[in-house]
């Protein structure tokens, strides 16, 4: 894909510089842009940073979440909430979010499941057609995608949302997980049961 304008070079200059930071646990409070599914009200709140260039990030949600869906957020118990952070390359995972957030992000989740889905085709570097067949499922014209990925507020909302991730949660990859503000360690792709033993951890007394 083509670069998006000259703030998506600043972008990935600060998903770059993003490496450098050193993780720390942080407790959970509201960040800007938050994406959530699930009861507000739940006794456990789990966030997870992603990219939608990760293909790590990608399997989590394939191969995991539907499940933790299943077992978790449908039924109440916790509530989901995704911030973003970008990989390489970063102006891909850019306009991916972006493109999420088009429509004011009625259809954010969907367009993230649907990005992941399509990773394995984008080994010919051809990503601006598959994101603009994307767009159009979802209701928008390419004009309107255009605009979306072009659009210098929200390209500016993300970079606030960037500097929270690496200047607050100390984020420096994806995809990192928080229970109840505590970052889950050594879980590049959690399995169930590892979200299982976090979630019963932080239901016994753990930080909120």
């Amino acid at each position: 894909m083509t670069a998006l304008t000259r703030r998506a070079a600043i972008l990935t200059a600060s998903a770059a510089a993003a490496g450098a930071a050193t993780p720390a646990l942080a407790q959970y409070k509201p960040a800007p842009g938050d994406m959530s599914l699930g009861n507000p009200k739940a006794r456990v709140h789990v966030v997870e940073y992603l990219s939608l260039t990760c293909p790590h990030c990608a399997h989590f949600h394939a191969d995991v979440f539907p499940a933790f869906k299943a077992k978790y957020i449908d039924t109440g118990r916790v509530r989901f909430t995704v911030r973003e952070l970008l990989t390489a390359p970063a102006q891909v995972a850019a306009a991916g979010f972006l493109m999420a957030r088009c429509d004011g992000g009625k259809s954010y989740f969907k367009i993230v499941d649907e990005v992941f889905r399509s990773q394995s085709r984008w080994q010919g570097g051809q990503i601006k057609p598959i994101f603009v067949e994307i767009a159009k499922a979802n209701g928008l014209t390419e004009a309107q995608f255009e605009a979306c990925i072009t659009d210098e507020k929200a390209q500016t909302d993300l970079q606030a949302r960037l500097d929270y991730a690496t200047g607050t949660d100390k984020v420096t990859g994806t995809p990192t997980f928080f229970v109840n503000g505590v970052m889950l360690p050594n879980a590049e792709v959690p399995t169930l049961a590892e979200l299982d033993a976090a979630i019963a951890q932080a239901l016994k007394g753990g930080r909120r």
